[in-house]
């Protein structure tokens, strides 16, 4: 690559926009954030954020296309190193086992130990710790 950007949507952009619109808006920022602006995009999914170039959804692209596989991979890379920091500050919850996806551990640490600012407030397991409803 001559060039690659990791992007993301806040906590609080996800919970305001939705997982999808914060997704959408997270692959614009990567695309806008390349030194070298490319001439085509290829988006693994069935959807398109809107892009000054010409783009291309590509459903399982990141198995069938060689840069989504590679941006598939350092965003993959770039998450797991996040949430083994994130572990170092919430110890009590397993980010390093489970890196933040919703596994049986994930969810009764949130039981036993509450939400950080790190969740996801929309989401519904999340809410259902919040409000008592467990």
């Amino acid at each position: 690559a001559l060039c690659y950007c990791i992007a993301r949507a806040s906590v609080a952009e996800i919970d305001d926009l939705n997982i999808l619109h914060a997704t959408m808006l997270a692959m614009t920022r990567a695309v806008e954030g390349l030194e070298i602006q490319p001439d085509h995009v290829f988006v693994d999914g069935n959807r398109l954020p809107k892009l000054s170039m010409n783009a291309q959804s590509v459903v399982k692209g990141d198995s069938l296309v060689a840069e989504i596989s590679a941006a598939s991979i350092l965003a993959k890379v770039t998450r797991d190193a996040e949430m083994l920091a994130l572990d170092t500050e919430f110890p009590q919850y397993g980010f390093a086992a489970h890196k933040g996806y919703p596994t049986k551990a994930h969810f009764a640490a949130l039981e036993e130990h509450g939400v950080t600012p790190h969740h996801r407030t929309t989401f519904k397991p999340v809410q259902r710790i919040i409000a008592g409803k467990v």
